[in-house]
């Protein structure tokens, strides 16, 4: 079983900065692509940003120039770097990965706060 497992989330102030790690039970060389998703109560999980084996990126328009999503191999983590927050960015975020067959995996999530 694939265990993907989020931290670094927290409490910050507007503006200010956090960075999530994802560690994969396995290299993420396996996966075709990787990425952070997010979710507020009463809203359906939208993609925050992603990443392919190859090194592709995608962001979400709400996040470009602020969120950079990157990996390091060798650690089998996933991370995002998170500047200029805003209250709106509040939300649970999740790891998902997909493996070269299609299939999805997701971690249990980390909560991120912004206050105003």
């Amino acid at each position: 079983q694939v265990q993907l497992v989020e931290s670094g989330g927290g409490l910050v102030q507007a503006g200010g900065s956090l960075r999530l790690s994802c560690a994969a039970s396995r290299s993420i060389f396996s996966f075709n692509a990787m990425g952070w998703y997010r979710q507020t109560p009463g809203k359906l999980r939208e993609l925050v940003a992603t990443l392919t084996t190859g090194g592709r990126t995608n962001y979400a328009e709400s996040v470009k120039g602020r969120f950079t999503i990157s990996r390091d191999n060798a650690k089998n983590t996933l991370y995002l770097q998170m500047d200029s927050l805003r209250p709106e960015d509040t939300a649970v975020y999740y790891c998902n990965a997909m493996s070269m067959l299609g299939s999805d995996y997701w971690g249990q999530g980390t909560q991120v706060t912004v206050s105003s």
